[in-house]
């Protein structure tokens, strides 16, 4: 067992450190050399966990969502302003969401080790289809189209603020993104209910915290 938690150790060492080169030089600049100088462990034991910096690459960007902030709410449209503000809360100090970001944004790579882009628009579609189902949306709503739209977006709201404020107003920028996005989808009974303040995504954040806390809480007593 011992043996075991440290080869999960080593795995999440060796992927945050190589998520924090990705992030800052790209992909075609990073080097096994400094991925381990950061990760502090040996070549034998990266390559045991991942046989070239493909497959590090491919390892960062399958870490890219977690649910680990996932609250779930009556209305699913919340449900998706949440996951989007959360993420733009993360991002900005989570090197492994700024490496998923730069490295789904390079077009020669993509063929190698992949992108994050399907899966976020993935996640999505899940939700406005689900929103659809219980009438959330409106009648001339394709979840799968829209999921695109929001996605294209996004992008351009993360390049913008990386550019022009270092991340700092991404919150800003997410909540404005949905303002403008949820009058065109949204009924307008459910419109109201919705919450896209840019600190909903810290506030959802640390009421997750709060609920895990009262759970690991509850499991021990």
């Amino acid at each position: 067992m011992a043996q075991q938690e440290r080869a999960v150790r080593t795995r999440r060492a060796v992927l945050e450190a190589a998520a924090g080169v990705f992030a800052e030089r790209g992909y075609a600049a990073a080097t096994i050399a400094e991925i381990l100088n950061r990760a502090g462990v040996t070549k034998g034991a990266l390559y045991f966990h991942f046989d070239s910096k493909a497959a590090l690459a491919r390892g960062v960007l399958e870490e890219r969502i977690s649910a680990e902030y996932h609250v779930p709410r009556e209305l699913k449209l919340q449900e998706w302003v949440d996951a989007g503000m959360t993420l733009a809360d993360r991002l900005p100090r989570e090197p492994l969401l700024l490496a998923a970001v730069r490295l789904s944004a390079d077009l020669q790579g993509r063929d190698v080790f992949g992108s994050a882009w399907p899966a976020w628009a993935e996640l999505t579609a899940s939700l406005l289809a689900e929103a659809r189902a219980r009438d959330e949306v409106l009648p001339h709503v394709v979840p799968e189209e829209t999921a695109q739209v929001f996605l294209g977006a996004w992008i351009g709201v993360q390049f913008v603020s990386q550019a022009v404020a270092d991340w700092a107003d991404l919150d800003q920028r997410m909540s404005a993104l949905f303002d403008h996005l949820l009058p065109a989808i949204a009924v307008p009974s459910v419109l109201v209910r919705l919450d896209t303040a840019p600190d909903r995504g810290a506030r959802v954040i640390e009421e997750a915290r709060r609920r895990s806390r009262a759970a690991l809480a509850g499991a021990s007593s």
